[in-house]
């Protein structure tokens, strides 16, 4: 199963990388693209979950690293009250 990377600046100007058991974060963000905050801990959390879903479709349980990515987010998010999530790159692990 393709996994991936992707590379985001938070609205402080921190960097972060994130993981993806599945490319099917692009079809949910773009590279390049800001999202508010709020919107983008939501995008994140939807597509980490159908990637998870599609690890247990295939391996009969759910991706940890998924689950942990996703509850990153949500801490890192809940620490700003506005601002946008920057999306700097995004690339499958074969790329890396």
């Amino acid at each position: 199963m393709p996994e991936m990377k992707f590379l985001v600046q938070w609205p402080d100007g921190r960097e972060q990388s994130c993981y993806s058991p599945s490319l099917v974060m692009h079809d949910y963000l773009t590279p390049g693209a800001e999202y508010p905050v709020e919107e983008f801990v939501k995008l994140t959390s939807e597509a980490l979950t159908v990637a998870s879903d599609r690890v247990l479709a295939k391996f009969g349980m759910r991706c940890t690293s998924a689950a942990q990515q996703m509850e990153e987010i949500h801490e890192v998010g809940a620490g700003y009250a506005t601002g946008a999530v920057r999306v700097l790159n995004m690339s499958g692990a074969e790329l890396l």
